[in-house]
């Protein structure tokens, strides 16, 4: 059953990545695929801490850390779209 949960979450994780790669065009959807690889890399820091029988707490550092990431991703998302009117990449200028 362990091994199961870990090719799974493993899956997972590499369908993030491909996703993130895949979608370079918005913003929106490249935040999107990012909560995506976290929260996969959260089910298996799950499992590893089940597996050696470790108190949960790291998890919510984990999900603390995680929450801040997200929230500085959506307010450069804000940032973004009022001062170039769109969340793509292409409209970027960084010179």
């Amino acid at each position: 059953m362990f091994m199961l949960n870990l090719i799974l979450s493993s899956i997972l994780y590499v369908m993030g990545v491909l996703i993130f790669v895949m979608t370079r065009k918005h913003l929106l959807s490249m935040l999107l695929s990012l909560e995506y690889i976290v929260l996969s890399l959260f089910l298996l820091l799950l499992i590893y801490l089940n597996l050696i029988e470790f108190e949960s707490f790291f998890s919510m550092m984990f999900l603390i850390f995680s929450v801040c990431e997200g929230a500085l991703g959506i307010s450069i998302l804000v940032s973004m779209i009022r001062t170039y009117g769109n969340d793509y990449f292409q409209s970027l200028n960084i010179l």
